[in-house]
């Protein structure tokens, strides 16, 4: 084999079940996410969790899910996130991971809905008007 391929081979995952693949969105951005039983590795397009979203805020968002559900350590999920800003994305991945673990533990629907997980946050950038400088703020008023 080549490097390149054994890189790649080394960089996934080991599979310990069956993947359980699922989208989450947040404003622009977009996160699909696979997830299957493992040792709590979680990798954000091919870097690591801490690594990719360095504020501990964004961190705490993704992982508030996975302590609702009692399932801190006990899955791999790897995301691959587009769009938005590391503040969108983090939501993204937290919208995916929720749906993902509905899909995998149907008894634990109930209280990741409850906490208000599953709902897509549908709060968007308003788009811009003609004759306006953005969506709604205006040129400035000149009296002559």
């Amino acid at each position: 084999m080549t490097e390149k391929k054994e890189k790649e081979k080394k960089d996934k995952p080991e599979a310990a079940g069956p993947v359980i693949a699922t989208i989450g969105r947040r404003k622009e951005a977009v996160a699909r996410i696979f997830l299957r039983e493992g040792e709590g590795k979680i990798i954000v397009n091919k870097r690591s969790f801490e690594d990719y979203f360095p504020r501990e805020s964004h961190r705490l968002i993704i992982n508030q899910v996975l302590e609702k559900a009692d399932l801190v350590n006990k899955l791999d999920i790897s995301a691959r996130v587009d769009g938005g800003g590391t503040s969108g994305q983090a939501y993204a991945v937290r919208h995916g991971i929720a749906r993902a673990i509905v899909k995998m533990h149907e008894d634990l629907r109930q209280a990741v809905k409850k906490a208000g997980f599953l709902t897509r946050d549908p709060r968007a950038k308003e788009r811009k008007k003609y004759g306006r400088k953005r969506a709604r703020k205006r040129f400035q008023y000149s009296k002559r």
